[in-house]
């Protein structure tokens, strides 16, 4: 075996800029010393063997390279007719052509070649082909390029823009293969100029939105990612960019109203305007030199504004302004005169790091906040928020799954009367104990809950569990007075289920008395109850269990419904009593607020807890205003069920 070096880079230096060549190995073989062939007024002799093995093809007698080495094709019967085809064949096609030895370099071209080139056929010989078919310019076009002159590759097929010798620009595609049984490679170039020009027309119809003439989603979203590859490795530029996500409020009013047509009008005036805006941040920023911006429609009414290159989150700022001051300016339509705004949502970062789906998730989310924050404003985006929003969206998803894996628990807080003392029952208090936030109260998941509809099956869950909780202690005190439990139900669970179903299951299963069981909903819930939720809280009052109202003082207080409700307990709300804490500086319209509403509930025949008791001040002075039980840090804060014998024994024994 020996070494043949293979050519590098075409102009001369050894190798395209950043990549390396391998010497390519052949196997050294025996050759037949070729003949000295001449050429006659047809073109050259062939020589009837291959080129020497142990260098590139070199310019022969009369100037020119053997016949063999410039790898004009033998015929099949080695006739001179024959031969002589091919080489009037090969100088007569328009398509250039041109024969290269393993170095790149031309051992002779047709006319139709020199023609595309600008000069002679003759004069081409030993001339880089790379150099004129654009072959170096391009890396990856360079490399596998390479790798078909040294014959680890079969065919290379580009397309390259040429300079014709006339000035004009065309676009060719160059292909590059080895000829059969000749140690040589053929190069050919066709003109595909006008198929170029049809497919960008395609695709300037398929990337364009066709009421607006903006780039679409399409386009948006191929420039948003080379903007983040260009922005996260240019040397020159701030590595950053910026989008602006727009939406215009109420345009589905528009289309409805006014019909497609002017709503279409409208989205074209709107595209202006933005354009407009953009255009002027973006000649401030050519002034600098750098990037221009893009405005494209997503579809509907949605819009975006790239900003590449971005200088920071004033200029992202100050373009969202314009924007909502351009939009506000009324719109004239053919004779209809509309006045328009826009929620925006600003996102602006580093390049580094972001992809285009994280950008436009963050921009989604901003354009949300604009909207919940009143519309025709635009908002900035804000991690903290989104950590919040992103700790609710994770919170949410695993509610359901979260109760089969058995990840709740309940704590319980006595409901103590004011007057003796005692502990009458306790409330049913759910925690979360979550595999990645740690122990969660109530009031970070229960909204949740209600909003997807995860709350009647952990309802319904909470119910069992605390009835079977307070069965066992009914069974462990025997002869004790029992404890009643307390379970929070909410509205939807009246709704979407069947609750007096559920509760007399419960109970059946449980053994628990249905006098033992209070369920808990909030004043709103209760409040102008009708139809369904009146009847099932009327059912379960016939059943036994009693009915309380929570939070009572912060819903409607229409005291008409107290009377006609099968209510048997109102909690009042813990603002009330925190005017309780001072004995030096008491609220007196606290006080007088409590005491009213302690006798009109006794005159109902209702009794009243008091929420948040926090010192032995308060419970005094709400003994003497006649509350009967009372519930808070005073007594307890929520246990766990084994703990709720020894603080009742404890209570008892003090009391």
């Amino acid at each position: 075996m020996r070494e043949r070096a293979v050519s590098g880079y075409p102009g001369g230096t050894g190798r395209a800029p950043g990549t390396t060549l391998s010497a390519v190995t052949e196997r050294n073989e025996p050759t037949k010393e070729s003949t000295d062939g001449r050429d006659d007024s047809t073109g050259p002799a062939h020589t009837g063997g291959p080129a020497a093995a142990d260098g590139p093809a070199r310019p022969g007698g009369h100037g020119e390279p053997p016949a063999g080495a410039r790898g004009e094709p033998d015929a099949g019967d080695g006739s001179a007719a024959s031969l002589r085809d091919y080489r009037a064949a090969f100088r007569a096609t328009r398509v250039p052509l041109a024969v290269l030895n393993r170095d790149g370099l031309v051992l002779t071209a047709n006319p139709a070649f020199g023609e595309l080139v600008g000069a002679a056929p003759d004069d081409l010989v030993a001339a880089t082909a790379a150099d004129l078919t654009e072959l170096g310019t391009d890396p990856r076009i360079w490399a596998a390029y390479r790798e078909v002159l040294s014959g680890r590759s079969d065919r290379l097929r580009c397309t390259r823009r040429l300079k014709h010798p006339d000035g004009q620009f065309l676009w060719a595609e160059v292909t590059v293969e080895p000829l059969p049984d000749e140690d040589c490679v053929l190069l050919s170039v066709s003109d595909i100029s006008d198929r170029h020009d049809l497919l960008a027309r395609l695709r300037h119809l398929q990337m364009h939105d066709p009421v607006t003439r903006l780039p679409n989603r399409a386009l948006f979203f191929e420039r948003l990612a080379g903007a983040l590859e260009t922005a996260a490795f240019e040397q020159h530029g701030t590595g950053r960019v910026g989008l602006c996500y727009l939406d215009l409020d109420g345009f589905k009013a528009v289309n409805d109203t006014l019909g497609h047509r002017v709503g279409d009008r409208l989205l074209s005036a709107v595209a202006q305007r933005l354009t407009h805006c953009a255009e002027s941040l973006a000649e401030r920023g050519a002034v600098r030199g750098r990037s221009g911006h893009l405005v494209a429609r997503l579809g509907g009414d949605e819009f975006a504004l790239l900003v590449e290159d971005s200088a920071g989150t004033e200029e992202l700022a100050e373009l969202a302004q314009r924007v909502l001051d351009a939009l506000q300016r009324p719109f004239d339509l053919a004779g209809q005169r509309l006045s328009v705004s826009a929620s925006i949502g600003v996102v602006e970062r580093a390049a580094t790091g972001t992809t285009a789906t994280g950008l436009m998730q963050a921009a989604d989310t901003t354009l949300y906040w604009a909207k919940e924050d009143g519309k025709a404003r635009w908002t900035l985006f804000d991690p903290e928020r989104n950590a919040h929003r992103m700790t609710r969206q994770a919170l949410s998803s695993t509610l359901r799954p979260a109760v089969d894996r058995g990840e709740f628990t309940l704590e319980y807080q006595p409901l103590v009367g004011l007057g003796d003392g005692r502990a009458q029952g306790v409330e049913a208090l759910v925690r979360w104990r979550h595999p990645q936030f740690g122990t969660l109260s109530p009031n970070r998941f229960i909204g949740l809950a209600e909003e997807n509809g995860s709350i009647v099956e952990l309802g319904r869950w909470v119910l069992a569990r605390a009835c079977h909780q307070a069965r066992a202690w009914q069974l462990a005190r025997p002869g004790a007075e029992p404890l009643f439990v307390s379970v929070n139900v909410a509205v939807r669970q009246v709704w979407d289920s069947d609750l007096v179903a559920d509760v007399a299951g419960i109970l059946a299963e449980t053994g628990l008395p249905p006098a033992l069981l209070q369920l808990e909903l909030t004043e709103s819930a209760v409040m102008g109850s009708a139809g369904r939720p009146l009847q099932a809280l009327q059912a379960l009052s016939e059943m036994g269990v009693r009915i309380a109202i929570d939070d009572f003082g912060t819903g409607y207080s229409n005291l008409a419904y107290l009377s006609r409700l099968p209510v048997s307990v109102l909690k009042l709300d813990g603002s009330f009593v925190r005017g309780f804490r001072s004995q030096e500086h008491p609220n007196p319209a606290d006080e007088t607020i409590v005491e009213a509403l302690v006798a009109l509930a006794h005159r109902l025949g209702l009794t009243v807890t008091a929420e948040c008791v926090e010192s032995a001040e308060q419970a005094e002075r709400l003994r003497r205003i006649g509350c009967d039980t009372g519930q808070g840090w005073l007594y307890s804060r929520p246990v766990p069920p084994d703990r709720v014998c020894d603080l009742i024994g404890a209570g008892q024994a003090g009391a």
